[in-house]
């Protein structure tokens, strides 16, 4: 048998990736890309079939409504397909300024940033801001993007347990005296539970042990609190001095954005690399998101609805009530999700399997989202399909 060394380096290279992909494969953990045709905005075809769309992050179903496509068309024909270069190199087009200024206005920020995505977003703020002899406590439930973020920072990065305010309380005690600055970085809206984060009790901490906020709103703008965002869940609002978001959910579109105050907004565009070093967001993106943004502000029926629709397929099918458009149908595991989500689509249902390590081990799950463009009659046949299974629970892996 040829050694890896004796190898030429593109064969070794393929005979690595060909042994990962045959572990994976093994843990039933390979994942692979179905080209998706979206028909509007709740049905797609995949391989000639067409499937009701329950696992998208399209709330609103905003991505497909009129208004919203005429903007970024009128804004390719204004502006062109592209930004061209970093906004720092060629500037920045009007509408990117006008998104600013309005995302401030929406979360109740002196300043707001856009970036490329949401991923950019958050693998820029934490290192902006954060060193070496720094300290970052974070949700273990969080967002993948937020660990990126914060291990990217050079900070010393700790978990804390999940909404555990006791445990993070304990952890900042112990470890805050020891470093220059500390930041907790939580989603808003667990992407994978669509639980909420306990803001006021979390912020209230933060202030005694003098540690900054960053909340991940991406699944909360657009669908909690009449679409003000997860902040605005609790009387008064708990608003956490950075506030991100993303423009590709509810809002239909494409990018990113931090909301904060205007020193940390221009200390970003001078320090963040994923900002300074990449191709400004499209016209059209910037566009369809302003145009999305006036919809979110002026229909609180509209944002509502992914939730009151959310309890009723819970309610349906014996489910706990949620809190929020996502539903996690925890099963153990992969196998057990992997099965539920291929009967679903015999029945004409996408719900896609979240297999480790995007879920902790033996929690695989279907991750089931509700959008304002969904039908109940849909809903109430998906709800009596998962209900047949849902609380069996398989053996953890």
């Amino acid at each position: 048998m040829t050694s890896p060394e004796s190898m030429p380096a593109a064969a070794s290279l393929d005979a690595f990736a060909s042994s990962k992909l045959a572990g994976l494969e093994r843990r039933q953990l390979r994942r692979r890309i179905v080209e998706t045709d979206g028909l509007d905005a709740v049905r797609v075809e995949q391989d000639g079939r067409t499937l009701l769309n329950f696992c998208s992050n399209d709330y609103l179903g905003l991505s497909r409504h009129p208004e919203v496509i005429a903007a970024a068309q009128a804004a390719t024909a204004r502006h062109g397909t592209g930004a061209g270069a970093s906004r720092l190199v060629t500037g920045g087009h009007p509408l990117l300024f006008e998104l600013e200024a309005r995302l401030a206005r929406f979360k109740g920020t002196e300043d707001c940033i856009v970036f490329g995505s949401g991923y950019l977003a958050n693998l820029a703020i934490a290192p902006a801001l954060m060193g070496a002899g720094d300290l970052i406590l974070i949700d273990e439930l969080a967002h993948a993007c937020l660990f990126a973020g914060a291990q990217l920072s050079r900070a010393r990065v700790e978990t804390f347990r999940h909404n555990d305010l006791a445990d993070l309380e304990a952890r900042l005690a112990k470890m805050r005296p020891d470093a220059r600055r500390a930041m907790i970085l939580t989603d808003g809206v667990f992407s994978m539970d669509g639980d909420l984060a306990p803001l006021p009790g979390l912020l209230a901490i933060a202030d005694r042990h003098d540690a900054w906020t960053l909340v991940d709103d991406a699944h909360g703008v657009g669908v909690i609190a009449g679409g003000r965002g997860s902040a605005h869940a609790f009387t008064p609002p708990a608003l956490a001095p950075l506030q991100m978001g993303t423009l590709s959910k509810s809002l239909g579109s494409y990018g990113g954005y931090l909301c904060a105050s205007n020193a940390v907004c221009e200390l970003l565009r001078t320090r963040a690399r994923p900002l300074v070093f990449t191709t400004a967001p499209a016209p059209a993106s910037i566009a369809a998101a302003l145009k999305a943004l006036d919809l979110v502000e002026t229909d609180t029926a509209m944002c509502e609805r992914p939730a009151l629709l959310a309890r009723r397929f819970c309610a349906a099918a014996g489910l706990p009530a949620p809190v929020s458009p996502i539903v996690p149908v925890i099963l153990g595991s992969a196998n057990a999700a992997l099965e539920a989500s291929s009967r679903l689509r015999q029945a004409g249902f996408l719900v896609t399997a979240i297999r480790p390590p995007t879920v902790p081990r033996g929690t695989a799950r279907l991750r089931i989202t509700f959008s304002a463009a969904h039908d109940e009659a849909d809903i109430d046949r998906l709800a009596g399909l998962v209900a047949a299974y849902a609380p069996q629970q398989e053996a953890a892996e």
